[in-house]
């Protein structure tokens, strides 16, 4: 029987690099979207007409009856849940003092609250059930280390850490991996504010001298949803280009 991951905010960078890597291993493909829907059907439709069993979800995370709607779907359209990547997630560059009260609210009901409703409705629904399953969380080097008027963000990725980390520990007995990536600068639409001078400088923090690829933290991913895996759980995996070390 083919597993099923389940895979939010998909439509695209990141979270479209995982879709294809899982893909590759056949699972079959749930993703999740929130307003971008031409691309997650743009999605479906590549990987499917590679043979690839795949659906397409729109839920706002911050809601619990969303979500538990989606998670709903899922199981009455594949009838299990193997993998959850939580990898939704906004970002804001401002000052600390620029910071409003609804941008923190909304910073932490995406990122920090979004997370927690898809974990705990697949686990209630499913993994629980079932005493199997990994949970990937996506988080940021800038959630390990801080950012300068990122303040909002790092708080937020900072958080889905100490998540990972405490949810580990409370469903190791369920074998329920439960493990956070944290990727350094990578290559994708959130950077396109950044200037080519800005650019530059950041690659001289580097030690690779590069910015990361979302195929490559989608390995990352990948390898941890495994059976390769089977002994990590609570850990936190940087694909970083050595930046934070």
């Amino acid at each position: 029987m083919k597993k099923t991951v389940l895979i939010t905010g998909a439509a695209k960078g990141i979270g479209r690099a995982i879709a294809y890597e899982f893909a590759k291993q056949e699972y079959q493909i749930c993703i999740h979207y929130h307003t971008s829907f031409d691309l997650a059907k743009k999605l479906q439709e590549e990987l499917q007409e590679q043979g690839v069993s795949c659906m397409i979800y729109g839920a706002d995370i911050s809601s619990r009856k969303e979500v538990d709607n989606m998670i709903d779907s899922v199981l009455s359209t594949f009838g299990s849940l193997d993998v959850v990547v939580n990898n939704a997630g906004i970002c804001e560059y401002k000052l600390f003092t620029d910071i409003t009260e609804q941008d923190l609210n909304e910073m932490l009901d995406v990122t920090v609250a979004g997370t927690f409703h898809v974990t705990q409705s697949a686990l209630k629904k499913y993994m629980l059930h079932q005493k199997s399953g990994s949970i990937i969380n996506i988080s940021s080097i800038w959630g390990m280390v801080g950012a300068s008027c990122e303040v909002n963000y790092s708080t937020s990725k900072a958080a889905i850490i100490g998540m990972t980390k405490a949810l580990a520990k409370e469903l190791g007995l369920s074998n329920i991996r439960v493990n956070a990536v944290t990727p350094g600068v990578i290559q994708t639409d959130m950077n396109q504010k950044l200037t080519e001078e800005e650019c530059e400088a950041l690659k001289e923090e580097i030690p690779l001298s590069r910015f990361g690829s979302p195929e490559e933290v989608a390995t990352v991913v990948r390898f941890l949803a495994s059976d390769e895996a089977s002994y990590i759980t609570g850990q936190v995996i940087s694909p970083n280009g050595g930046m934070v070390i």
